[in-house]
């Protein structure tokens, strides 16, 4: 997955020792999802967990700023080198948002709140969704039970295990989203081969809310 949080000293070394490991075609959750914000025309984009950028691009291509979250300075180091110094990128934990007080028209979060424990998880949609503009849409890529590695490694609590390296995991089901995402404004779950399936879970912010 690439994208950090928890554990920075696992994630600086990955980006050290692996540098682009999953090379600089965007993932197919966010091809979908910058089709999304272009069809609504949002502007401003929040990516938490942005990594070097791969998935980032795509947006700026379509004519979209993009603001990132990141935990691993080799990462920003990284993004900088391929894609420019242009971009913002905080560096720390999504745990520790806000890190500004703007209003996105959208956010894209990309294999991120799976690697947090339930009370990150709740705390990073509460963020993610008061720094949306009203009408805005945030869209968050998460990895399915039905994954081969559902169920391996070391169990933790339901749905939730350490797997390789350390990295804790937790798989998502219909009934884990929509009691996470229900509440904050979730209209659409589809289903999206990854390396891994994953849902695309799209939330929409309306007015006073």
């Amino acid at each position: 997955m690439d994208n950090k949080t928890g554990e920075p000293e696992f994630w600086e070394s990955a980006f050290t020792e692996k540098q682009e490991m999953w090379g600089f075609a965007p993932a197919q959750s966010a091809i979908l999802t910058k089709d999304l914000f272009v069809e609504k025309g949002l502007k401003n984009i929040l990516i938490p967990g942005i990594g070097y950028g791969r998935n980032a691009q795509i947006f700026r291509d379509n004519g979209m700023v993009v603001t990132g979250i990141e935990i691993s300075k080799t990462a920003i180091e990284m993004a900088e080198k391929h894609y420019g110094r242009d971009m913002i990128i905080y560096h720390g934990s999504v745990t520790d948002m806000p890190f500004d007080n703007h209003r996105y028209d959208g956010i894209f979060c990309y294999a991120l709140i799976h690697l947090l424990d339930s009370q990150e998880r709740e705390k990073l949609i509460r963020d993610c969704y008061n720094q949306l503009s009203d009408n805005g849409y945030m869209v968050f890529a998460v990895i399915s039970k039905t994954a081969p590695t559902y169920g391996t490694g070391k169990f933790i609590s339901k749905d939730r295990f350490e797997m390789f390296g350390g990295v804790k995991m937790f798989f998502y089901d219909s009934e884990s989203i929509h009691a996470e995402f229900g509440q904050a404004g979730l209209f659409e779950i589809i289903e999206v081969r990854e390396n891994y399936p994953f849902f695309l879970v799209k939330c929409r912010k309306g007015k006073g809310q």
